[in-house]
């Protein structure tokens, strides 16, 4: 079976093509400035060139369509034609309470993403307008949902519960929900493979560290808690995003600057976190040559709150778990950026975690492994996680009529 996974954005749209009965990618692209003008695609075929093409996208659907003309393309496509095409996996941010599990895409499923809109403003419009837009293209090939914030509903109340009055809950459903669950999810699954392990009876500290960033605590293979909440703003400080912040401030804040909430929301999550101290820009890579090539303070500033953040939380994760036997770093930061790694690890002798440096700084740019010593009291391992895959893995299972 071929399998097309969409993830659309706002304004873009990132797509994989696998054949899945040999678990082979076959394809990867994003179609970039979807709804504005210079819409493009890059596609890049297994095994053939990347291909880059510019084509108004005004919509979500002119985007969908440019991806299967490239997938089928003579000369960069992948498969003969659309009918190949067995089913179509789509990344959904937020699924509410309604949604514990991936589901085939319905119109009461549907209705029920538009019912949560208002927990994931900035990212379900286009999650559910590239789900209608695929259909449209596709309209005979079965389409599944796979949601960000799934895998966490397995947090007892006490995790997921906010100290706020409770008609809240009750009314607006507003708790914390956590997201980054396909990756967490997939990166339980790998660590405990890489290890020849079970997920069973292992206590796990998930960290998906990136532009984006969480740490999920993991026992017995489930989430008993995550730093993401009600959106994906809480928690670790990241690459545009605050993370957890006095909200009491911020109400101070909004007053004197005269900020409606909009703009409050958008400072919190496009101008703040790295990019908010440094002024330089939200990208680790760019930050970290700053601190270390040109002595920059706030660079430097940046990097120790970064870093602080999620010791803090692998500390308070490790008391909650009773202890840790894996510690898993993932995401753009955590499997690339080996400083970090370097210096996170290093504060955390007093759990007996001890880490082979030299190996340590060996393990970027799509390398993973064990970077612990034999005699770490803990696991730590590198691992490339795959999103795409579990989302490819869920769509099939629906299809199939087993649980995902």
């Amino acid at each position: 079976m071929v399998i097309l996974t969409l993830n659309c954005g706002s304004s873009s749209a990132k797509y994989q093509v696998y054949d899945w009965d040999n678990k082979d990618v076959l394809a990867t692209g994003i179609v970039e400035r979807v709804t504005q003008d210079g819409s493009v695609i890059t596609h890049k075929p297994k095994g053939k060139d990347k291909f880059v093409l510019e084509s108004p996208c005004p919509t979500h659907k002119e985007a969908i369509e440019l991806i299967l003309n490239a997938i089928t393309d003579k000369e960069h496509g992948v498969i003969s034609d659309m009918n190949v095409i067995g089913a179509v996996g789509h990344r959904v941010l937020h699924g509410g309470d309604k949604f514990t599990k991936s589901v085939k895409v319905t119109p009461e499923v549907l209705d029920g993403f538009r019912s949560v809109i208002g927990l994931g403003p900035l990212h379900m419009p286009a999650n559910i307008m590239g789900i209608e837009a695929a259909q449209k293209v596709l309209p005979n090939v079965p389409h599944a949902a796979v949601m960000d914030t799934a895998w966490h509903q397995t947090m007892p109340e006490s995790s997921f519960m906010y100290a706020i009055p409770r008609e809240w809950y009750e009314k607006y459903a507003a708790r914390r929900y956590g997201f980054h669950g396909t990756s967490h999810r997939f990166v339980t699954q790998r660590v405990c493979e890489m290890l020849d392990a079970t997920p069973e009876g292992k206590r796990i500290i998930c960290c998906h560290i990136g532009n984006g960033a969480s740490i999920s605590a993991v026992r017995d293979g489930k989430s008993i808690d995550t730093t993401m909440g009600l959106t994906p703003t809480e928690g670790l400080m990241m690459g545009t995003r605050s993370g957890d912040v006095d909200p009491g401030a911020l109400l101070f804040l909004m007053e004197k600057y005269n900020l409606s909430p909009k703009d409050m929301l958008n400072i919190i999550n496009k101008k703040s976190g790295v990019l908010g101290i440094t002024g330089l820009s939200s990208d680790m890579r760019d930050v970290v040559d700053a601190a270390e090539k040109d002595n920059n303070e706030r660079a430097q500033l940046a990097l120790d709150m970064y870093e602080l953040r999620i010791l803090k939380t692998i500390g308070a994760y490790a008391a909650e778990l009773n202890g840790v036997d894996i510690i898993a770093f993932t995401g753009g930061v955590g499997e690339n950026q080996f400083q970090t790694r370097k210096r996170v690890c290093r504060q955390l002798s007093f759990l007996g975690v001890k880490i082979d440096e030299e190996l340590n700084d060996t393990l970027w740019r799509g390398k993973e492994g064990e970077i612990s010593t034999p005699d770490s009291k803990v696991k730590v391992v590198v691992v490339l996680t795959d999103e795409e895959y579990m989302i490819a893995h869920d769509t099939e299972a629906i299809i199939e009529g087993r649980e995902p």
